[in-house]
């Protein structure tokens, strides 16, 4: 395989990622429930109020879902928000184009669309944007944009009023289509209990929505599913699409081999499958030897199998080379899978090949862990991490790696309907590399982020971007200063 051949090396020694919990700087939160909350439990990161630091959005399941606004020095304060209760998880998106950023909370129940003032309020919309849920079990969301506006894609899990489940009782889907200032919800059938989606283009450059299944709960007749908007129907063997079955918990996308194409990483019960994405328009399953199934615990002597939730890319110490953070932990009791479960921190290293570094890191904890962010959070240049965790407080950690390479952090603004450029394309070629990431909403486990595409950059101290707009647009922007954060409009 060519995949070694191709990965990124940095013109920087390899510096050793180190985290400080800051989790006393967050107001208390808890992911509670019962059995209907075993899921879910994700956390939105977003600009509330437009000051240039991300706030946070954590889902609550029998708790109210709780917003925590970034003060600055990695400390948080509590804001008032509706209080809604059975919340499962929460992404940011501006649903109506007027430049604030609005929230979908996922619930047990029916989903409720929030929108945005610009400084941190938040009212409820569902009747204002004539979106109209149903009473369902919600787990998975991603958001797109065509001409006339946004999709929303909204994954269901298991159907509580079926008298046979919950075993082969997935619920399904729904597409939720904009047209003349309102929603048109269509059903997005067969479902097999969906905990992740993702509107993001494929190998062969098509976007197309991709959606990790539980097969605890379908057990025999389901898959991992990629359904094509343009054609309206799921892909199938015929298409090239592999028939993968696992028990799917969350998604993340990023292209770690240089050549511009993103490979996928589905987290499970088991093994955490990397599937690379090939010239030929295919997805080929990565060797063992990268690193990344990261099948069983790290720590301790528990010998079964992981539970893998939230997964994420991003650059931890500025290198060039995107690393990858795995939340892991049991679902309940589940005796075939390890009860102390810690969380898997994979640095990429000069050879592409991925590393445990939890442990040296200082984040590798034995919660029940679900959703989770790679963010910077106090806009030094360096990505923090937050953990949400079921039934035990979140987790903040500050990013103190010492001698990082550079950065730049690149967010994109357009005109109504798509005001944060959502599926654009962004190039960045810094010392010889080139990186290239688009911007989504969608993925992880019950929870994502709308903000800056941040790049590391090793030693380079200039940057040069192509952009590819949604509309097709494409502009250039040459000698960049690095380390800070840029603003662009086509």
């Amino acid at each position: 395989m060519r995949l070694l051949a191709l990965c990124m090396i940095a013109q920087t020694a390899q510096a050793e990622v180190v985290f400080e919990d800051l989790s006393a700087h967050l107001p208390e939160h808890q992911y509670t429930g019962g059995w209907e909350h075993f899921v879910g439990g994700g956390v939105a990161v977003f600009d509330c109020n437009g000051d240039g630091l991300p706030d946070l959005l954590a889902a609550g399941g029998e708790n109210p879902a709780h917003l925590m606004v970034n003060q600055g020095e990695m400390q948080f304060t509590t804001a008032p928000l509706p209080g809604f209760t059975g919340t499962t998880g929460a992404y940011p998106l501006d649903v109506d184009g007027d430049g604030h950023l609005d929230v979908m909370l996922l619930r047990v129940g029916e989903n409720q669309l929030l929108r945005g003032d610009g400084a941190c309020g938040f009212a409820p919309a569902n009747d204002l944007w004539g979106y109209a849920p149903q009473d369902q079990w919600s787990t998975a969301f991603s958001a797109t944009w065509e001409d006339n506006g946004p999709v929303m894609a909204v994954g269901n899990y298991v159907d509580r009023n079926d008298p046979d489940g919950p075993f082969e009782a997935c619920d399904t889907n729904a597409l939720h289509v904009w047209r003349d200032g309102g929603f048109d919800r269509q059903r997005l059938e067969p479902g097999f209990c969906a905990l992740s989606m993702l509107f993001a283009r494929d190998a062969s450059g098509t976007k197309r929505l991709r959606i990790s299944n539980d097969r605890h709960y379908y057990v025999r007749a389901g898959s991992e599913q990629m359904y094509d908007l343009g054609l309206a129907r799921f892909l199938g063997v015929e298409d090239g699409w592999e028939r993968i079955r696992l028990w799917g918990m969350g998604i993340a996308s990023r292209d770690i081999t240089g050549d511009g194409r993103a490979e996928v990483m589905l987290t499970s019960m088991g093994d955490q499958l990397m599937q690379i994405a090939g010239a030929d328009g295919l997805y080929t399953r990565a060797p063992y030897g990268l690193g990344t199934y990261a099948q069983r615990p790290h720590l301790g002597d528990d010998g079964r199998p992981s539970t893998g939730w939230h997964a994420e890319f991003g650059d931890l110490d500025n290198d060039a080379r995107p690393d990858l953070f795995i939340a892991k932990g049991n679902v309940d009791q589940m005796p075939g899978l390890a009860m102390e479960d810690p969380n898997s921190l994979l640095i990429q290293q000069p050879d592409g090949i991925f590393v445990e570094r939890s442990i040296e890191a200082g984040v590798a904890t034995v919660d029940r862990s679900r959703g989770a962010a790679l963010v910077d959070l106090d806009g030094d240049g360096r990505l923090d991490l937050v953990v949400m965790n079921r039934r035990a407080p979140m987790e903040l950690y500050r990013n103190v790696t010492r001698d990082t390479g550079h950065w730049l952090a690149v967010d994109l603004r357009m005109q109504a309907p798509n005001t944060r450029a959502v599926g654009a394309l962004v190039a960045l070629t810094a010392g010889g590399v080139t990186q290239v990431q688009e911007i989504t909403i969608g993925g992880g486990h019950a929870g994502g982020q709308a903000g800056p595409l941040h790049f590391g950059l090793g030693a380079a101290d200039s940057a040069q971007l192509k952009i590819t707009w949604p509309d097709g647009r494409i502009t250039e922007h040459r000698d960049i200063t690095v380390d800070q954060r840029l603003v662009l409009r086509p």
